[in-house]
């Protein structure tokens, strides 16, 4: 049988999700995933140098596929920083849902360890953290360069964590459609983002200050 010539990485990585869930293993080597699936071994090594830049770039693409979806619509670019959050969260997951046989096998009992999953996430985490970083949430501004930096990296490291919650929560879920996890999704991005309102820590600040500036001239 002829050897397929005309690949894309979409097919590689079709080829590799089938292989992991028909199988119920991961390849053991490229050369037999290149046999299995009749195409040219230096055909992968076109696209990816391993597997594990394979598997990695599969959750970066339905990161990928997500924000392609939601720039297309022109509600989503007139939303807030929260609504623009919440629609990401909702497209993201109607997209892990269509490939939850896959996510479950590379995320849950089946992965080789906790460390294998979150290296596996590495590019996800590099494309979400970015669009968090893009979003422009409002935080309190404390005029000092280094704290203001310190906070950015929190926010993104926050967010990060929020939605790794929220996957496993999606993973363990049992509901009809998955109701839970909408349900969990909006709660958990509402109560984030009500956390970081800057509106109550400016008040706080504002009084803090006029305080201070009081006991000061009471001093003199």
């Amino acid at each position: 049988m002829a050897k397929k010539k005309s690949l894309s990485q979409e097919d590689i990585i079709g080829f590799y999700m089938d292989y992991v869930l028909i199988h119920n293993e991961y390849p053991k080597t490229v050369y037999a995933f290149a046999k299995d699936n009749n195409i040219e071994e230096q055909k992968f090594y076109e696209f990816f140098t391993s597997f594990d830049v394979l598997e990695q770039s599969i959750f970066k693409i339905f990161f990928d596929n997500a924000h392609a979806v939601l720039e297309k619509s022109k509600d989503y670019l007139t939303f807030d920083s929260k609504n623009k959050l919440l629609s990401f969260y909702y497209t993201f997951f109607e997209i892990l849902t269509a490939n939850r046989s896959y996510v479950n096998y590379a995320l849950g009992n089946h992965s080789k360890s906790s460390m294998k999953s979150l290296k596996t996430l590495v590019h996800l985490k590099q494309r979400y953290t970015n669009y968090i970083e893009h979003l422009n949430i409002k935080t309190i501004d404390l005029k000092q360069e280094q704290i203001s930096r310190i906070q950015k990296r929190s926010l993104k490291e926050s967010a990060w964590l929020q939605l790794l919650i929220t996957m496993k929560f999606w993973m363990d879920d049992t509901s009809p459609s998955f109701e839970k996890t909408d349900l969990f999704i909006e709660k958990s991005v509402r109560a984030s983002f009500d956390l970081i309102d800057t509106t109550p820590l400016k008040s706080i600040i504002d009084l803090g200050k006029f305080l201070y500036k009081e006991k000061m001239q009471m001093n003199y």
